[in-house]
């Protein structure tokens, strides 16, 4: 903990392969969703390469020292109702509309809202936290530092949600014969 506090990449990164699965099952039994606890964990992770000087151990163990900062963080994730429920906010459905279809063939139509359809679904599948960053993104034209401010949340789980959500959207896509 000592070399983490000093910024020692390597130690940081023994650290949290030594611990990040039992952490992320702390995090998962208190917030019941793998998304988020996989968020809370990040910001726990990025609490202590910023806190790691203020470790003491003359009062609790490393482990015990991360289980208790990830059970915070988890739980202040429920109080304040960041859990996905509450983390949307009302998007206006202007940045949704779609252009006429004028010209258009049946067959095209046909094709044209399948993909729709598929690209619903797959954007169904995400949490709501993903769903609401991926629309400020390509909807809104927002930035990861614009998408944590209209989220309030910070800024590497706005990156997260992006990234996660970009992920899974692609292999839902792809899976449904709609590869990018």
């Amino acid at each position: 903990m000592s070399q983490v506090a000093l910024r020692d990449r390597s130690a940081f990164e023994q650290l949290y392969r030594a611990t990040s699965a039992h952490l992320l099952g702390v995090a998962f039994r208190i917030l019941s969703n793998r998304d988020r606890a996989e968020e809370v964990l990040q910001e726990a992770f990025m609490n202590v390469w910023n806190s790691a000087g203020g470790y003491n151990p003359g009062v609790a163990t490393p482990m015990t020292w991360l289980i208790n900062i990830v059970r915070n963080k988890a739980i202040d994730a429920v109080r304040s109702g960041k859990t996905e429920r509450n983390s949307t906010v009302a998007l206006d459905d202007e940045g949704m509309d779609v252009a006429d279809a004028d010209g258009l063939q049946p067959q095209e139509l046909l094709d044209e809202s399948l993909v729709k359809v598929n690209i619903d679904r797959c954007m169904s599948e995400l949490n709501p936290s993903q769903r609401q960053a991926l629309a400020l993104a390509y909807y809104r034209g927002m930035v990861h530092t614009d998408i944590a401010a209209a989220l309030n949340a910070p800024l590497g789980t706005a990156k997260a949600w992006v990234r996660r959500g970009l992920d899974k959207l692609k292999s839902c896509l792809e899976a449904a014969g709609l590869a990018a």
